[in-house]
């Protein structure tokens, strides 16, 4: 007979993780807005003597470029490389319509970075049984509201999704089922275990420790004595355990939606049928998010990039698209426009939490498939 599982023998939380983490992020944002640097080695950041490489495509990463790299040393390892200012306002932007995605399917959402963050869809708000098909239904709306291409892993905590979104990048992912963890920890090379950096690697190199395998092998005692709180760190997650749950950095105060037009809108028609359809798309987001919402903003970005934002607070608090576009188009049509509209977008805040839904009939044992 078998031995008890991971999860039994260490009584493990049934949680299912997801690690998202953007491909590239800056350097791909910045191919995005300009197709003439797609396809070319590219590193966001300065270029001079004291320039300091933020981001690298993946075209320069061949060359052996990376972020933090010296922009002279960059030069050097790739000649051709092109440099581009970064951007930040611009990167934040295309991050909060991922982390809009993100929580389509749950609350619970920890960003670590602009370009990464971890899910918990364990209890996620489409009652969707499988984890893997939801990373992958992710990574689609990802590409389909930005261009961009992630990467994912899926995996019963947090050091392991972390670990799994690193292996098929870029535009893949990883999911590593609870009975899968352990077999493939034990061949893990030590220097890809996450949170184990170069210095510590090389001294567990010095007592023989090279995968996973390897460091199972040595007591608790053994590895407290060695690397002090660490290494009770270390016997852990050798062992796949590691229960800090996802945490959400900040409490969700707006749901939002907004599109970027390759053809420039110059007609008020035009307007309000894209306005019509970036409302259907919020209705959607708060309902699977439970909320309602009074504070309704229109966002319109001009072709030469300058911006306004209009806001109206209404008296009762909703999700309804119709009434979010009749608000919507009141705040457009206050004044004509004489420059082409490159960019919409409509947002909705002022949350009150006796309109949220409550969640009913919720079961009481989850199924774990991934």
């Amino acid at each position: 007979m078998s031995g008890p599982s991971l999860m039994e023998e260490f009584d493990l939380p049934h949680r299912k993780i997801i690690h998202v983490d953007m491909d590239a992020f800056y350097a791909s944002v910045e191919q995005l807005d300009n197709p003439e640097l797609k396809g070319k080695p590219l590193a966001v950041g300065g270029g001079g003597e004291r320039g300091v490489v933020a981001a690298a495509s993946y075209e320069a990463r061949k060359f052996g470029v990376r972020s933090a790299m010296s922009g002279a040393l960059a030069r050097q390892k790739c000649p051709e490389l092109l440099f581009v200012k970064p951007r930040f306002e611009r990167y934040k932007e295309v991050s909060e319509i991922i982390r809009e995605i993100f929580y389509e399917y749950t609350e619970l959402v920890e960003p670590l970075s602009l370009d990464e963050a971890f899910l918990d869809v364990t209890d996620n708000q489409n009652n969707h049984h499988s984890a893997t098909e939801i990373a992958k239904e992710i990574r689609d709306k990802i590409f389909l509201e930005t261009g961009l291409t992630a990467s994912a892993g899926i995996s019963i905590n947090k050091f392991m999704a972390k670990i799994a979104s690193d292996i098929n990048k870029p535009n893949g992912q990883k999911t590593i089922k609870p009975n899968e963890v352990e077999a493939f920890l034990e061949k893990l090379p030590i220097d890809k275990f996450f949170g184990i950096g170069k210095a510590t690697s090389q001294k567990m190199h010095s007592w023989g420790i090279f995968n996973g395998r390897q460091l199972k092998q040595h007591s608790l005692e053994f590895l407290t004595a060695n690397f002090g709180k660490a290494g009770k760190h270390y016997y852990n997650i050798v062992r796949g355990i590691q229960n800090s749950p996802v945490r959400p950095n900040r409490e969700r105060k707006s749901v939002g939606a907004e599109r970027t037009y390759a053809k420039n809108i110059t007609r008020k028609k035009d307007a309000r049928e894209a306005l019509v359809k970036i409302a259907g798309i919020i209705e959607e987001r708060l309902r699977k998010s439970r909320k309602k919402g009074k504070t309704i903003t229109l966002k319109i970005k001009f072709s030469d990039f300058t911006q306004i934002t209009r806001s109206r607070t209404i008296e009762s608090n909703t999700w309804d698209k119709t009434i979010i576009l009749e608000v919507i188009w009141e705040l457009y049509t206050e004044e004509e426009f004489k420059k082409s509209i490159r960019l919409l977008g409509i947002s909705i805040s002022n949350f009150n939490p006796q309109h949220q839904e409550k969640e009913e009939n919720k079961a009481s044992q989850l199924r774990f498939d991934f």
